[in-house]
């Protein structure tokens, strides 16, 4: 009835949104809903930085964003809401 390839690619989008659904809700209610877009950015300063400097894109994205990470992490407990955070 089904091809296989149909069935599968029902099975992956039903197990992503098991997966993401969870995630998401968890985002929202901590309301860190630009963190996914900051770290976005955060990733694209890396790329910049990481061809300006001649190495590898991903050891430039990973620290950045890393760096990015601990920046928000440390700010977190100093009275100002995630959202303005992320918004900074």
């Amino acid at each position: 009835m089904l091809d296989d390839f149909i069935v599968r690619a029902i099975l992956a989008g039903l197990g992503i949104v098991i997966a993401a659904a969870p995630l998401g809700c968890m985002v929202v209610w901590r309301r860190m809903a630009y963190f996914s877009d900051a770290t976005a950015h955060a990733s694209i300063l890396g790329v910049a930085l990481a061809l300006s400097f001649s190495v590898s894109v991903f050891l430039g994205v990973l620290i950045v964003s890393l760096m990015m990470a601990v920046l928000i992490s440390s700010l977190n407990g100093r009275g100002l809401a995630m959202v303005t955070l992320l918004s900074i």
